[in-house]
């Protein structure tokens, strides 16, 4: 891995940290604190918090413990997926076009026709003479 791709993961890593901690501290203060006529919170205050705090961190470690068994799993159902997709994306094209359809030929257009051309540039190329030519010019 590359340094800056590592350092930028490290970012976002502390970034994913600090915002789950705030919100554990905003949630178990709005629980436990109720009287901030105290410069020291008083122990009742101090037990809730510290049960709020600690079922947090169970809590989070038991997500993160069964995310960890399961994304060997996940990782090998999209590998599945995404295999399966390449797959029918190689063998749609590989299915036989109908014979009197070229794939670059326009809709109504003639099979002798260029495929980049465009009908009404067919028409003048045949010598149609049905498209207008240059303003002020006569044929």
């Amino acid at each position: 891995m590359e340094p800056a791709t590592e350092q930028q993961q490290q970012l976002r890593s502390l970034r994913d940290f600090l915002l789950l901690y705030n919100r554990m501290t905003e949630l178990c203060f709005r629980r436990c604190v109720s009287d901030l006529n105290h410069r020291l919170l008083t122990r009742r205050e101090e037990l809730c918090l510290d049960r709020c705090a600690g079922k947090l961190v169970r809590c989070n470690h038991r997500l993160m413990t069964a995310y960890v068994a399961l994304m060997p799993s996940i990782a090998q159902r999209r590998a599945a997926d995404y295999e399966a997709s390449a797959a029918r994306a190689q063998e749609a094209p590989a299915a036989p076009a109908a014979p009197d359809a070229t794939p670059d030929a326009a809709p109504g257009a003639s099979p002798d026709a260029s495929p980049g051309a465009s009908p009404p540039a067919l028409a003048a190329a045949a010598g149609g003479g049905a498209s207008p030519g240059p303003a002020g010019a006569s044929t």
